[in-house]
């Protein structure tokens, strides 16, 4: 595909607000990777998740993907600038497209505004976040059985899972202000079946589509 027709049809999905732009997110054990897999299917989204976009780019041995091994072998966090230049080349790469549903970022509200000033570039923006509501007694217990079948340490301690779960509170606790301040918040029961669990959040896309014509 030219660049021309390329740029032809990301502006004609731009201006018929045809797209559909998702953020994903809940603690961990929630299945929010899960539901994000069903529902990129469902409406045809390009699923971006983080630690797919990180391994992509250490794997292919890109400029970023080196700089953030370099930063994670010494145990040190990423930091935001590299991950939301790795996501814009990301969004580059799939752009035109009918949407995108983003799992694993943002995790804080200054990442949000980071996402938030990236996508204005591309005159897109976010129309809904979408957490899945799942206590933390319910969690202990995905992630404990998780922990027995996938072998990784960090689900088989049940101290380590609280201190995690502590961690999502403290930092999304103002991310969940910073979208209902923009009315895009939309909490989802997480308790059930994964169908059950889709069929909500697919009730939920489509009656907003139906509202937003």
């Amino acid at each position: 595909m030219s660049i021309l027709i390329k740029l032809y049809n990301w502006y004609i999905c731009v201006i018929k607000n045809n797209m559909l732009n998702l953020i994903l997110f809940g603690k961990p054990g929630s299945g929010k990777g899960t539901q994000a897999s069903l529902i990129k299917n469902k409406y045809n989204l390009v699923h971006i998740s983080t630690g797919d976009v990180f391994r992509k780019n250490m794997s292919n041995k890109t400029d970023l993907g080196m700089l953030a091994k370099g930063y994670m072998e010494k145990g040190e966090l990423v930091p935001d600038e590299v991950t939301v230049n790795m996501l814009k080349e990301e969004l580059e790469y799939h752009l035109p497209c009918e949407g995108f549903i983003f799992d694993g970022f943002p995790r804080t509200s200054y990442q949000a505004e980071k996402l938030d000033a990236l996508l204005t570039k591309y005159s897109l923006n976010i129309h809904l976040t979408i957490a899945l509501d799942v206590d933390n007694e319910t969690l202990i217990k995905r992630l404990l059985n998780r922990g027995k079948s996938s072998g990784r340490a960090d689900d088989q301690s049940e101290d380590k899972i609280n201190k995690r779960l502590q961690e999502y509170d403290k930092k999304t606790k103002p991310l969940i202000e910073f979208y209902t301040k923009q009315n895009k918040y939309k909490s989802i029961n997480g308790i059930g079946e994964m169908d059950a669990i889709t069929a909500r959040i697919v009730n939920l896309l489509d009656n907003y589509l139906n509202d937003r014509g």
